[in-house]
């Protein structure tokens, strides 16, 4: 059985691998992909783990932007969507 401890744990380690994984895109392209291949779990649980992580710490992020622009998050999210599409170029179309 998997006690609080553990669960707290399991969510700290998963947060900071995101980061990890996030924050390794903004050196280089060829840091990304070096983390990318050796960072990224290849296991079921480990993945849930990682998922979990990029979800806690974009609910993060985005409480920040929030806190910093006083925009509601719905607001935030679709200039982030906008932003994305505009960059693979493929423009968002309403």
């Amino acid at each position: 059985m998997t006690g609080p401890a553990e669960v707290g744990q399991t969510i700290a380690d998963a947060m900071q691998l995101a980061i990890g994984l996030l924050t390794a895109g903004l050196d280089s392209p060829e840091l990304d992909a070096w983390a990318a291949a050796l960072l990224t779990p290849h296991d079921a649980d480990g993945l849930a783990n990682f998922m979990a992580g990029l979800h806690v710490v974009s609910e993060l992020l985005l409480s920040e932007l929030h806190e910093a622009t006083g925009e509601p998050a719905e607001h935030i999210l679709q200039r982030l969507a906008i932003l994305a599409e505009y960059r693979r170029g493929t423009p968002f179309s309403n």
